[in-house]
């Protein structure tokens, strides 16, 4: 294995069946080895408010109650992972759906309670991510799909952002092969003005990110997606691309195509 594509799927896309199909079909004609990685924060919402349990987001990042980790394992771990596992094995692609306590391959410990009480979060660290046992699978052919709920150790599964999971699986894996990491959404990469599609920066540094999340252009989810990206980058990830889903397998065929690669 000389190149692995980990690629973190989100937003709208997943909510979208034709979107999701396209997107599905895309990842099984890949060369390269793939995990896949998904959250699936506005499904959750939904349900919890068609359940009445009041949800709280801060900076893009969920607060996740005792109800809320609930519906966030069912919807993460259940519903949205079988489907794309499913989608992906009738595509003739054998994938595995996997949580962070399967085969202990994603580990994390509760979040400390420093100004926001986030409930049930778990937070990664160096040694969180069991490497050995996606390579492993990787190795017999299997696709990992990974969502993000990961656990303790001790019995306690938590709610770990999913993008933050992307980076630290892109950054363990870099140890045995060049990774690419890939962040896709509904929109065409990341913009100056949300309403303007026109506005999507081609190349952005980390200074110029800087720049744009303190004059308020880039703001709510859009700031843990890219402190993580940038954090992939600056331990061992080749190269990381933010882009609209469909334009995938242009992204990693290195055809012409909408996105914003970042860089240090």
């Amino acid at each position: 294995m000389n190149k692995l594509q980990v690629i973190k799927i989100g937003g709208r896309v997943i909510e979208d069946e034709s979107s999701m199909n396209k997107f599905i079909r895309e990842i099984a004609n890949l060369s390269d080895p793939c995990i896949l990685v998904h959250g699936g924060g506005s499904m959750t919402t939904e349900l919890a408010l068609k359940l009445k349990i009041p949800q709280q987001l801060v900076e893009g990042r969920r607060v996740t109650d005792a109800d809320t980790l609930k519906i966030a394992v069912m919807v993460y771990a259940g519903w949205i992972n079988k489907q794309l596992v499913a989608g992906l094995q009738a595509m003739g692609t054998d994938a595995i759906g996997l949580s962070g306590a399967d085969m202990n391959c994603i580990s994390s410990t509760l979040r400390k309670k420093e100004g926001v009480d986030y409930g049930f979060a778990g937070d990664l660290n160096e040694k969180s991510v069991n490497g050995e046992r996606f390579k492993s699978l990787l190795e017999i052919g299997f696709t990992p799909v990974v969502c993000s709920i990961t656990h303790d150790g001790k019995g306690q599964l938590l709610n770990t952002n999913a993008d933050t999971l992307a980076s630290a699986i892109a950054s363990e894996m870099s140890r045995f092969c060049e990774v690419q990491l890939n962040y896709c959404f509904e929109k065409q990469g990341v913009m100056r003005d949300m309403t303007d599609k026109g506005s999507v920066i081609p190349q952005l540094t980390k200074s110029e990110y800087s720049h744009l999340k303190n004059s308020g252009c880039i703001h709510s989810g859009m700031i843990p997606k890219l402190d993580n990206a940038f954090l992939a980058l600056e331990k061992g990830v080749e190269k990381v691309i933010i882009a609209e889903a469909g334009a995938i397998e242009n992204i990693i065929q290195n055809k012409p195509h909408h996105g914003t690669e970042l860089s240090i």
